[in-house]
């Protein structure tokens, strides 16, 4: 498989190249420094790059995101929502748009990295939920628009990439009683990229986190 993997350079992210390409897979990944995805014309030059590299497309990962900071409602601020907005909902937006035709040339798939966020009120992050239900949205419209040359899935994560030493206080948070790792992530691409029935639908991979009720990072 030839995959670009946006927002590949984090925490995350480069664990996720790391764990693709031990499966056999040929991936690019990118961060900030490749390029604003949020941008149309360097979404455009990014995918450019990365398909000639590859030799082509199989899969677009939309992993770039940005804005989570929790902060008050009463002190979020506009550029808050720009940066929350930009890389997660615009970015993953001009992304798929560029990868488009050579998705389709190989029958491929994109795979939106979403977030339980998107589908709970995080009262302190309000931006990043918003934008995270906005890619949520994306992957159901792109996946209309898109089919039947190119599926578009979404996978959303529950606790994985957490801040050292709150390793427990998460894992709370979650009825199998652990955080995720990448291998739970990576797993899930695996598996969507070779699902060919499947399409328009969000894999939650998050231990059980959403039937926690109540428990938001912030409650």
């Amino acid at each position: 498989m030839r995959a670009l993997l946006t927002g590949g350079t984090g925490k995350l992210g480069a664990a996720l190249a790391e764990r693709l390409r031990g499966a056999g897979w040929s991936v690019v990944a990118t961060g900030r420094s490749d390029g604003d995805v949020s941008r149309p014309d360097e979404a455009r030059a990014l995918v450019e790059r990365a398909a000639a590299e590859l030799g082509g497309l199989d899969v677009l990962v939309n992993g770039a995101g940005a804005g989570f900071t929790p902060r008050p409602v009463a002190e979020v601020s506009e550029s808050d929502w720009d940066e929350a907005f930009g890389a997660t909902a615009k970015g993953s937006f001009f992304v798929t748009q560029a990868a488009a035709p050579h998705l389709a040339a190989s029958g491929g798939v994109v795979i939106m990295l979403e977030d339980v966020a998107g589908l709970q009120p995080w009262q302190s992050f309000a931006p990043h939920s918003a934008a995270k239900a906005a890619q949520s949205m994306l992957t159901k419209v792109l996946a209309r628009a898109l089919a039947p040359a190119v599926r578009v899935c979404g996978i959303a994560p529950g606790p994985v990439a957490v801040d050292s030493g709150s390793e427990d206080r998460r894992a709370s948070e979650t009825l199998l009683g652990r955080v995720g790792s990448p291998d739970d992530i990576a797993g899930a691409i695996l598996y969507l990229a070779g699902a060919e029935f499947v399409t328009g639908t969000t894999l939650v991979v998050d231990g059980g986190r959403l039937l926690q009720t109540g428990r938001a990072p912030d409650a």
